[in-house]
């Protein structure tokens, strides 16, 4: 972004393995904005919880644990792996630390120039006033097929039907919760990535991105 251009939010919300990750990073990049994975910071505090021998069923020190989280440094292939996942997905039901995460997403926002920030509430209560919201999502079986070929691609072994399970549990999860459900925001832009391409998806942002910009 150039000297002079307005701070600006892009929020990027959808279930897991739906595309909103590449989107998002494709997006910081081009209009030069700061970016956060969100998931990421469940994934830390969970780790961090793990690392110190901490139990994972104590909202109180989960939430001191959330609010000494430093989000510059986030290390997406560390915090992928499938246990950190699971303890993430118990202390992500947790309001101390959801709420403690949510300011601390909410200062991210904040840095200048701008930033892109992607999860599963950011366009319904990180930041409800982003300049443009984006709701990207695709079929469970796509997603899971997604996600197999990530996994399988890296050299590592996956079920297909296993993992579609999983896409499933999780969307039931994190749809259901009464706390910051997944759901559209109201204002968000639909993007359904099922027969989509990424470059097909980013190209849909970026025109509604720059109408945003120019409005």
């Amino acid at each position: 972004m150039t000297s002079g251009t307005p701070h600006i939010v892009i929020a990027v919300d959808g279930p897991a393995a739906a595309g909103k990750g590449t989107l998002s990073r494709r997006l910081g990049q081009h209009y030069g904005l700061n970016h956060l994975d969100t998931g990421l910071t469940y994934r830390a505090t969970a780790k961090a919880l793990l690392d110190r021998g901490l139990p994972l069923d104590d909202e109180e020190v989960a939430a001191q644990t959330a609010r000494a989280l430093d989000l510059s440094d986030l290390d997406r292939s560390v915090l992928s792996a499938h246990d950190i996942g699971e303890a993430a997905s118990k202390v992500a039901v947790m309001p101390k630390v959801r709420r403690a995460l949510v300011e601390a997403q909410r200062a991210f926002a904040g840095t200048a120039p701008g930033a892109v920030l992607d999860g599963r509430d950011i366009g319904t209560v990180v930041c409800p006033d982003a300049l443009i919201k984006f709701y990207v999502t695709a079929s469970p079986a796509v997603r899971a097929k997604r996600r197999y070929d990530e996994i399988t691609g890296n050299g590592g072994e996956a079920d297909l039907a296993s993992i579609l399970a999983d896409i499933e549990k999780r969307d039931a999860r994190d749809t259901e919760r009464s706390d910051s459900p997944l759901r559209p925001a109201a204002d968000a832009h639909l993007l359904d990535t099922t027969e989509m391409g990424i470059e097909a998806a980013f190209e849909a942002a970026r025109r509604l991105v720059d109408a945003a910009l120019g409005r």
